[in-house]
């Protein structure tokens, strides 16, 4: 057997040998959701502390929306290999008159084929002009997300 079948049949059986609860999650790379929202996350700190930016996707409101910060935290995932996280989203609109916020907790998940997705529960926060139409102000959803490749 030749050194590169060997180191193939090698690292094959390394992979294998991995059981999904050693896979560890990361939050850090870029990413899509089920509704074509996109999120990058580019900074992950030794902490658990992240940052990055958002993106929706058209099911959120067309073009008034621009790519926004995000930032976040994350369970420490070496000791924890599929890590619990929360992130902020402060939206950048066209039309500065409108605010709005999104909280997103979530936990990061390792399938048995290696793959990643972010399973997530959002509160989005539209800025109320009274407390009569508090009521109307917050929505609540759920978001899976896939890493893109």
């Amino acid at each position: 057997m030749g050194s590169g079948a060997f180191t193939l049949v090698l690292a094959l059986a390394l992979v294998a040998c991995v059981t999904p609860e050693e896979r560890k999650c990361l939050l850090s790379g870029s990413w899509r959701s089920d509704t074509g929202c996109r999120m990058v996350v580019s900074f992950l700190s030794k902490d658990g502390s992240f940052s990055g930016s958002y993106l929706p996707g058209p099911a959120a409101g067309g073009s008034e929306i621009l790519t926004s910060p995000l930032e976040g935290t994350q369970q420490d995932a070496g000791l924890v290999p599929q890590p619990t996280f929360s992130f902020t989203v402060r939206w950048q609109l066209r039309d500065s008159e409108t605010a709005r916020t999104t909280a997103f907790l979530g936990q990061c998940y390792v399938g048995t084929n290696g793959e990643e997705t972010l399973h997530t529960l959002w509160l989005l926060r539209e800025a109320a002009n009274s407390p009569d139409e508090d009521w109307k102000a917050t929505r609540i959803g759920t978001s899976v997300f896939t890493r893109i490749k």
